[in-house]
């Protein structure tokens, strides 16, 4: 569902929240536990072909791991990744949003956290996960509706 926002310089412009992107592409969310191997959390993300990974303690998200992590904290560092676990290499502090964002806010917070993932939680619950090529397809395809609707305009004025 795309929601309207009255903008000074685009009337019509469309404004899509984190809820349509899921909406969009589902709630499916791959996770690992922390105490997986760090070989297994990537076998699953080059399976899943996603390059992040929610870790759950049960139902509680208690980080997440990205194919980032592993080059820095495994790889470059000489490491086993069948020996190294999820908990030493994910990220604790995890930025999450709520489904009722916008695109443009999430943009803003991926690029002042420097993340690629945003987990979106409500009411603590996990709902999906959305990353930068989410957003950026999003946009991409919102401004392919407002070109259309002003080519309807433009070709409705003319007649």
């Amino acid at each position: 569902m795309r929601l309207a926002k009255a903008s000074p310089l685009c009337p019509s412009a469309v404004m899509t929240t984190v809820r349509h992107i899921l909406d969009q592409k589902g709630p499916q969310v791959w996770f690992v536990h922390p105490d997986d191997t760090v070989y297994d959390a990537i076998k699953m993300m080059a399976d899943k072909n996603v390059g992040a990974l929610v870790v759950l303690d049960g139902s509680k998200i208690v980080g997440i791991v990205t194919e980032r992590d592993y080059a820095r904290n495994v790889f470059l560092k000489g490491r086993a990744s069948p020996q190294t676990l999820v908990r030493e290499i994910m990220q604790h502090n995890v930025v999450c949003v709520e489904p009722d964002k916008s695109i443009e806010e999430c943009m803003a917070i991926m690029s002042a956290k420097r993340v690629r993932h945003l987990p979106v939680i409500n009411d603590g619950e996990l709902l999906g996960i959305v990353s930068i090529g989410d957003l950026v397809k999003s946009i991409i395809s919102d401004r392919e509706f407002v070109i259309e609707q002003l080519e309807h305009y433009i070709r409705g004025a003319k007649t």
